[in-house]
Parts: C-alpha cells; structure tokens; sequence
C-alpha cells in the first residue's frame, strides 16, 4: 500500500519542497525521491536562510488525510 509523503531538502544552500507516493520503507521513500528529481520534477531555489553550503539534509513526513504528521526521518548528508 501506498503512502503520500511530503519532503524537504536543504543542500548546499538551496532548498526543495515536494510530496511523493511511495510505499512505508526507506527504500521506496529514497527511489520515490531520486525518480522524481531524475524527471526533473522538484524545483531548488535559492534559500532565503542561511543553510550550509556544504552540507544536505533531506526530511520527510507522512500526510494523512490532506495533513503532515510530523517528522519521520531526517538523513544529514556530508558530501566527501
């Protein structure tokens, strides 16, 4: 079963914002993100707040009925 999924990430001084549908694990979450992104389907702007520009953070929630539930995962990502 399905899940709608809200996600932001803030990487490198940019921020994203976008929902998905994807099934409640990890790696359909993280194959939902990549797929959407590889279609060119989220927008990154500029950050209007001072985030690193050295480092990603990507979170994600689950909305239920039109709502967010709060933060499930937060990953930081330490680009090497």
């Amino acid at each position: 079963m399905t899940k709608m999924f809200h996600v932001k990430i803030r990487a490198y001084g940019y921020v994203a914002n976008f929902d998905i549908e994807a099934e409640d694990s990890a790696e359909s979450i993280e194959q939902s993100i990549l797929d959407k992104i590889g279609k060119n389907g989220v927008l990154f702007k500029d950050s209007n707040r001072m985030f690193s520009t050295s480092k990603c953070w990507i979170t994600y929630e689950e909305i239920v009925d039109g709502s967010r539930s709060g933060t499930l995962q937060q990953e930081k990502v330490v680009r090497t």
